[in-house]
């Protein structure tokens, strides 16, 4: 395990961006818990405020509605900056995915980048990136290091998402070693648990849906690519390890198991129990769909002591329990 920074303890005061989405709001729960205060912040153009309405009556929890890529005002010191906000969703059918929303993404992503690492910079106060695998692209290294420099189409329609990832990690590490800031930065794999969007287009939401429908599960090209899922609780729990570091380079935080389409559909199909089955699809679900990812976690094991402990059966029958609440079943 990594020696903590001078972080660790109760009642810091941390800003998170993003705050209303699925992942913001876990850490909300996770800091809180942990006796910190917390800012959240978010302009729920992806957010929902369902996710943090729990959060209503906490006397250490303080919510601002506001866009990032405007400057950002914060009354009082703080201690942490966290910036989460961006849309994730590469589905270009849904109202939440980045292909509909390029230039929020873009900005949240650089702009967003800027004001908040700016905020940090007047707070002394650490801070942390919420990257992503996608900054890896459509990977030629297998699976992927983060000394691994990304194999990625800086055009096409998922470069909003990606570039502006890659550029948020260029300032992060400029403000770094330019102005000492104590910076971190996650690249998040593929998430999944409660408070995911249900609608996001991709396929732990879509093959849920489906299944509960007694639909055939929909399988884009032959099923083959592979993905690695990661729980929510699995992924705080690691993110919350980085916060409370000394590490500044980027860090790998997902589950290693790889698993095909084909064979995580079967496994929902299973679970789900109604055993409608697969079709396939010719055509790739989004263009520039990776073949391949799946997250070399050495790093994050030796710097933090963490790996994840939920198996993906476990992860997954929380998740589907939670679609059926979502949906009244």
């Amino acid at each position: 395990m990594a020696a903590k920074s001078i972080l660790i303890g109760a009642n810091m005061r941390i800003l998170i961006t993003g705050a209303a989405g699925f992942l913001g709001s876990h850490l909300c729960d996770r800091l809180l818990a942990e006796g910190h205060e917390v800012v959240g912040m978010d302009n729920f153009v992806t957010g929902k405020r369902e996710n943090i309405a729990h959060l209503s009556g906490n006397e250490n929890f303080r919510f601002i509605r506001h866009d990032v890529s405007n400057y950002i005002y914060v009354p009082g010191k703080l201690d942490a900056v966290m910036h989460f906000a961006s849309p994730a969703s590469p589905n270009p059918k849904s109202p939440i995915g980045y292909p509909n929303l390029p230039i929020q993404t873009m900005k949240a992503g650089a702009l967003g980048t800027h004001n908040t690492l700016g905020l940090a910079l007047a707070n002394k106060a650490r801070f942390m990136l919420a990257s992503t695998s996608e900054i890896y692209g459509d990977p030629q290294e297998h699976p992927q290091t983060e000394s691994y420099w990304g194999h990625v189409d800086p055009i096409g329609e998922r470069s909003v998402y990606d570039e502006a990832k890659r550029f948020a990690e260029a300032l992060t590490m400029a403000y770094h070693r330019f102005h000492g800031v104590n910076t971190t930065i996650v690249r998040i794999f593929n998430t999944y648990g409660p408070r995911m969007h249900t609608d996001d287009g991709r396929a732990v939401a879509n093959f849920i849906q489906q299944a509960l429908r007694g639909e055939k599960l929909t399988v884009y090209g032959d099923g083959q690519q592979t993905r690695s899922f990661c729980y929510v609780d699995d992924l705080i729990e690691g993110i919350y390890e980085l916060l409370m570091s000394k590490e500044h380079d980027p860090v790998n935080i997902g589950n290693p198991e790889e698993i095909t389409i084909e064979q995580f559909a079967r496994e929902i199909d299973d679970l789900v129990g109604k055993k409608a089955g697969l079709t396939f699809l010719k055509e790739m679900r989004f263009s520039g769909d990776p073949q391949r990812r799946q997250p070399d976690i050495t790093r994050a094991k030796k710097v933090l002591g963490w790996e994840p402990k939920v198996s993906l059966r476990d992860g997954l029958t929380k998740t589907v329990a939670y679609f059926k609440q979502e949906y009244g079943l």
